[in-house]
């Protein structure tokens, strides 16, 4: 008998528990099987999301590489250009305080530049073509040194404000672009921050799945072993059952061609004694026909053939 045959019999008790346990045990090796399955697409999925980040995080990086080239191009010259506006600043008010005395008198003379240098044409062709006297010629020369002074503080001062306005306008224009640089920085940084939190939870997130894999196939494999060892008892129960009955069939053969050598045996001797008691009738009538025939008493033919005929002929 195989062990299906035995499967489709479970009338040994040890039979029937190994059977109940082995349908257990194929229920955990197929749930195992199950699932690893739903690992193996999970993990296939963890995997691309990772594969897709590590993308996005070297275009991240080449960008941020980008705004640090730009950064290292740029910073350098904004920081030159704000030193130079101190500077200039710094000699605009020191110039200032150098020209106050001579520009305190009228704040409207220093803002107006084209009056001072119209006082200043006058005071010279007054000087070149009027007849003046010594004290009045002394007075509008030193009046025209004060106006002449007043115009080069002016026109200096006028050319570092000029200076200044155009640092100023530079200065602003590389500052928004530092900003827009530094910006950038820190939005690649966040970014890149975000990314590499997500991928290190992803790296977690498939180990996690590796291990569980893992100790999933272990189990797999020691239900595998189970049914191994489950199978091998069914198989021994059903060979031994096969072996009872094979046994119990040639017993019953047996018995049987003993039953019938014993029949024969029986037959043989029925047939022996009857045959002993055939011939013990044949001989009494043999021995009484011989006694009537010493008498000389007529024979019948059936006793001259008991006389001188063979019993077995008989």
């Amino acid at each position: 008998m195989t062990a299906t045959t035995a499967n489709n019999n479970p009338d040994d008790p040890n039979l029937k528990t190994l059977l109940d346990f082995k349908k257990m045990v194929v229920e955990e090796q197929k749930s195992g099987e199950k699932r690893i399955e739903e690992i193996n697409t999970q993990l296939e999925g963890v995997k691309k999301q990772i594969d897709e980040e590590r993308i996005q995080l070297d275009d991240l990086r080449s960008k941020l590489k980008q705004v640090n080239k730009e950064k290292d191009a740029e910073y350098p010259k904004f920081m030159e250009l704000r030193n130079n506006i101190i500077d200039t600043k710094n000699q605009m008010r020191s110039l200032d305080d150098k020209v106050a005395a001579a520009a305190a008198k009228s704040r409207k003379e220093r803002s107006d530049m084209h009056s001072l240098q119209k006082s200043f044409e006058q005071i010279e062709r007054d000087i070149q073509t009027k007849k003046l006297s010594k004290e009045e010629e002394r007075k509008l020369v030193a009046r025209s040194k004060e106006i002449a002074t007043k115009l080069h503080a002016l026109k200096t001062m006028n050319k570092k404000e000029d200076r200044y306005r155009t640092m100023s306008t530079q200065y602003d224009h590389l500052k928004d672009q530092v900003n827009r640089i530094f910006k950038l920085k820190e939005d690649f940084g966040n970014k890149i921050g975000k990314l590499k939190e997500s991928l290190d939870n992803l790296v977690n997130q498939r180990e996690s799945l590796y291990d569980e894999r893992r100790k999933v196939i272990h189990t797999v494999r020691e239900a595998g072993a189970k049914l191994e060892m489950i199978e091998t008892q069914v198989n021994a129960i059903a060979f031994k059952k096969s072996r009872m009955q094979a046994a119990e069939h040639r017993h019953r053969k047996q018995r049987e061609i003993d039953d019938r050598r014993v029949a024969r045996h029986e037959a043989v001797q029925e047939r022996a004694k009857r045959d002993k008691e055939y011939q013990e009738r044949w001989n009494a009538l043999k021995e009484a026909a011989l006694k009537k025939m010493s008498s000389g008493e007529k024979l019948t033919f059936d006793e001259m053939k008991l006389i001188f005929g063979d019993s077995s002929s008989e």
